[in-house]
């Protein structure tokens, strides 16, 4: 593959890395308590777990943000990207999962303006205003550079389940090798769920992950912990 098409991939790969500095490694996304509530007993479990996040759940939702945000941008609607932006933040379930988006999502901020600029996307992240959550400051940034948003929310599912699999794995969950067979499984899904999030809109976000959101505000009152959700 060269091009555009290359140089956008490349993008992704660099933007949505484990080595990009936005912290990902200190949240596990409400898997540590439910590592210790005694819901991912087994290797099964947790590939479950995670499947319900990515069909109806945090990774779902995460993945139509980016593309609300990427489409408000593109429209050039001043109010369109904090109103975005807004809903974003009001989404998080729980003060530490607030705290995990906006965290990331400003640190990815800080990271793109300061490596990769492009004319325009401070502008952009202004109208987007604070506090700025990851998904929405992914979709400004691929907007901003000219990335395909399919692509975008594809690298972005596969990182959040990446960063899952190397959350439980440092739990003692499940070990490298079986983290990395449960990812091969659970990425053959993300294509079609890409697709799916590039054409919703506001009105298809939702959950119906009860569990994981009470266990991730379960998680804030945690005595011994080694993440931050």
């Amino acid at each position: 593959m060269t091009g555009p098409d290359a140089t956008a991939r490349l993008k992704l790969q660099a933007w949505l890395s484990a080595g990009f500095p936005v912290g990902g490694f200190a949240y596990s996304q409400g898997l540590e308590a439910a590592q210790a509530a005694g819901d991912l007993a087994s290797a099964a479990a947790l590939e479950s777990w995670l499947w319900m996040l990515l069909r109806v759940g945090a990774f779902r939702n995460d993945a139509i943000l980016v593309a609300l945000a990427f489409r408000a941008d593109g429209e050039g609607h001043r109010t369109a990207l904090a109103d975005v932006a807004e809903l974003a933040t009001a989404l998080a379930s729980g003060r530490e999962r607030r705290l995990e988006t906006t965290a990331q999502g400003r640190a990815f901020e800080r990271a793109i303006l300061t490596s990769w600029p492009v004319a325009g996307l401070a502008e952009r992240y202004a109208l987007a205003g604070a506090p700025l959550a990851y998904p929405v400051a992914v979709g400004i940034a691929a907007a901003a550079h000219g990335v395909p948003l399919v692509a975008t929310i594809e690298a972005y599912l596969c990182a959040a389940l990446q960063n899952a699999a190397s959350a439980a794995a440092r739990l003692g969950v499940v070990g490298q090798t079986d983290a990395q067979a449960m990812l091969a499984r659970l990425l053959g899904a993300v294509p079609g769920i890409a697709s799916e999030a590039a054409r919703a809109d506001a009105d298809d976000l939702g959950s119906a992950t009860l569990r994981a959101d009470i266990l991730g505000f379960h998680h804030e009152h945690q005595y011994s912990r080694i993440f931050r959700s």
